[in-house]
């Protein structure tokens, strides 16, 4: 009898860290891509003749295939499982991240990137639920902060490869990385991934039941949840314009300053690092202290941050700068990701982050194309980096109201 009781804990607890182990892995890959096209705007600007608004475009180009992927990803994961829409969205990103190194020509970078960001929309509301479903509710705060420092991590890997990667026409070595490691790892999490078990223990309640499954907007805004949903939005939608906006600009903006591509990249694994850091010690603290007290904590450091980043000159004040904006923003980022999980019962958790990594991504768009036309009407970088405080202030209020609807099981 002894023997049982404490070797169930232990089955469970190394279950639980080989579902978050794999599921990092996929958060590197997909972090790669994310950020593939801001560590190759540079490079890519000059072999293409870009201009600043076709950047833009070519930055929000693969958010336009988020918006519908997270959307139909979140919804057929509550239908048919998160693990095979994670695979089907890997398949697809993979393919068309190669593709991507192939383009030649601006029409045809943005088709590449619009598809690409289908498997990549597909695949986070995936990830996070996996995530959230594999550990008890105190921790999944922490479960999706070890999921998504991943993200930061592919960043991190993919400014190195563009730093490795010398030459105008290097860049396409990123997006080769980016395509040919999903596609390797997708066999190895057909066999070693398993599905999430409280997915499948609703699945089966459902079955014995005959219950139809609800439909979204019931989801989303019935049974009182319509004040969270709303709010979280709100709060992704800002956050994730401040942050794809230093995603896919920062390289470039500091190549404006007088930096060179290299040192650019430097300052992206800068940024990255922080990313990783922030990401892990918010998830830690979101679990043992009042999430509004850290929630108002990180968003007061994304607005210091931002003023340290537009006026900073020097090599060094930079990569401070960018190292503090890469904790507090990606780590707001994950705090968004756990507080939508928790917002959400498990039958329907997949349709509620899928919307709300959806709407997320109207942020994403709007983000680097908001830079781009500023940058085109003759806007220093200084004065666009300081028009992203006010979203951040936005972000804060909605996302310290969110927290009061997060659920305790």
């Amino acid at each position: 009898m002894s023997t049982t009781t404490t070797q169930r804990p232990v089955a469970a607890t190394t279950g639980t860290a080989w579902v978050l182990s794999l599921c990092l892995i996929v958060a590197i890959l997909e972090g790669v891509d994310l950020q593939s096209t801001g560590v190759a705007a540079p490079r890519m600007a000059h072999e293409f003749g870009l201009s600043v608004t076709q950047m833009g475009l070519a930055f929000s180009a693969g958010m336009f295939g988020l918006l519908p992927g997270a959307m139909i990803g979140g919804r057929l994961a509550d239908r048919i499982g998160r693990k095979r829409v994670l695979l089907l969205s890997m398949v697809v990103f993979g393919m068309f991240s190669i593709l991507t190194a192939l383009v030649w020509s601006f029409p045809s970078l943005l088709v590449a990137r619009v598809l690409t960001g289908l498997g990549l929309g597909g695949a986070m509301p995936n990830l996070i639920a996996l995530s959230a479903e594999a550990v008890a509710p105190r921790r999944r705060n922490t479960a999706v902060s070890i999921m998504y420092c991943g993200m930061p991590l592919g960043g991190a890997l993919a400014a190195f490869i563009g730093v490795l990667s010398a030459g105008d026409t290097a860049w396409r070595h990123i997006f080769y990385a980016g395509g040919i490691g999903p596609l390797i790892v997708v066999p190895l999490l057909l066999l070693w991934l398993p599905e999430s078990r409280a997915f499948e223990t609703e699945s089966a309640v459902a079955r014995g039941t005959a219950v139809e499954p609800k439909p979204t907007l019931a989801v989303l805004f019935g049974e009182g949840r319509a004040a969270a949903t709303i709010e979280i939005w709100i709060s992704y939608f800002c956050t994730l314009i401040v942050l794809y906006f230093l995603l896919n600009w920062l390289p470039s903006l500091i190549v404006s300053r007088g930096l060179s591509h290299a040192q650019a990249g430097v300052t992206q694994i800068f940024f990255n690092a922080g990313s990783v850091i922030g990401v892990l010690a918010l998830g830690l603290l979101m679990d043992r202290y009042k999430p509004r007290a850290i929630v108002t904590i990180v968003y007061v450091g994304i607005v210091a941050s931002l003023i340290a980043l537009s006026g900073a000159m020097t090599m060094g004040a930079l990569s401070v700068s960018v190292l503090f904006a890469g904790m507090c923003v990606v780590g707001a980022q994950a705090v968004l990701y756990a507080l939508a999980a928790a917002c959400y019962r498990t039958e329907f958790r997949g349709t509620g982050v899928g919307a709300a990594v959806a709407v997320g991504r109207l942020g994403s768009i709007v983000g680097p194309l908001a830079a781009a036309q500023l940058l085109a009407i003759g806007k220093s970088a200084s004065m666009v980096i300081g028009a992203s405080v006010p979203v951040t202030v936005v972000a804060l209020v909605t996302a310290w109201l969110a927290v009061r609807h997060a659920r305790a099981d």
